[in-house]
């Protein structure tokens, strides 16, 4: 089968990330996969959630939100507590728990880091872009924190990106569209570390069952994807000063 944009099965879209997209923000960076385009930046408060307060330790966190007409047709705006509690409220913790698992915590003083990703236009993976494109952002924040003397050290233990792998008719894709991922039989969410360890998989069927060896196609589909991914970060982050 052909893909709709031309790629081979285990091909990523192009990429471009580009850092200080916002002024104003702590860090920022557009990341560009195919048409998908996700702004992320990061906004560092001197206080923690309750819960946490007192500790000694700081927090990361991720909001995420698609613009109105991010989409073919209009998406109304997350304004109401519905609407933010469903589908991006699971992607921000998402967003959220990958960056944590990279990050020490405890480096951080009281201060909390959140980073808001906002889907400027979405054609398929935009929570594997946010991931991807959200870890730049936040190394790019503490670096320049680090720059200001707020932060002794860059408090991160490893890299994060994360893409998405599926089955559509007979075909094991790498990094799905959106026509791509409507019609997958089989797709996975795949969240990795420069390590090679995983934060998280999120795999479905939308019909029948998939087998282990199935699983296994797509796991390491997804580990060939990733590791491009970390190239494309480091390119990027390459010329901070």
């Amino acid at each position: 089968m052909k893909r709709v944009d031309g790629r081979a099965n285990d091909e990523l879209r192009p990429i471009n990330i580009n850092l200080g997209y916002q002024d104003f923000a702590e860090g920022s960076a557009l990341i560009e996969l195919g048409r998908t385009r996700v702004l992320c930046a990061v906004s560092v408060e001197d206080r923690v959630p309750n819960f946490l307060k007192g500790a000694g330790t700081g927090w990361v966190t991720a909001e995420y939100a698609m613009l109105p007409r991010s989409t073919l047709t209009r998406t109304p705006r997350s304004i109401s507590l519905e609407r933010t509690a469903g589908r991006n409220q699971e992607i921000q913790r998402l967003i959220g728990r990958s960056l944590r698992a990279v990050t020490d915590l405890t480096a951080l003083g009281e201060r909390t880091f959140t980073v808001d990703c906002d889907v400027l236009q979405a054609d398929g993976g935009t929570r594997t872009a946010a991931i991807t494109g959200g870890y730049v952002a936040l190394f790019v924040a503490f670096h320049n924190l680090r720059k200001q003397g707020v932060l002794s050290t860059i408090p991160l233990n490893a890299a994060v990106a994360a893409t998405s792998v599926g089955i559509v008719g007979r075909d094991v894709l790498l990094d799905l569209c959106y026509e791509e991922d409507y019609r997958a039989a089989v797709d996975f969410n795949v969240v990795m570390t420069d390590k090679i360890e995983f934060v998280e998989i999120q795999g479905t069927a939308e019909g029948n069952p998939f087998s282990k060896e199935t699983a296994d196609t797509l796991l390491a589909l997804a580990e060939k994807g990733i590791k491009q991914l970390f190239k494309f970060q480091e390119s990027a982050l390459a010329g901070l000063d």
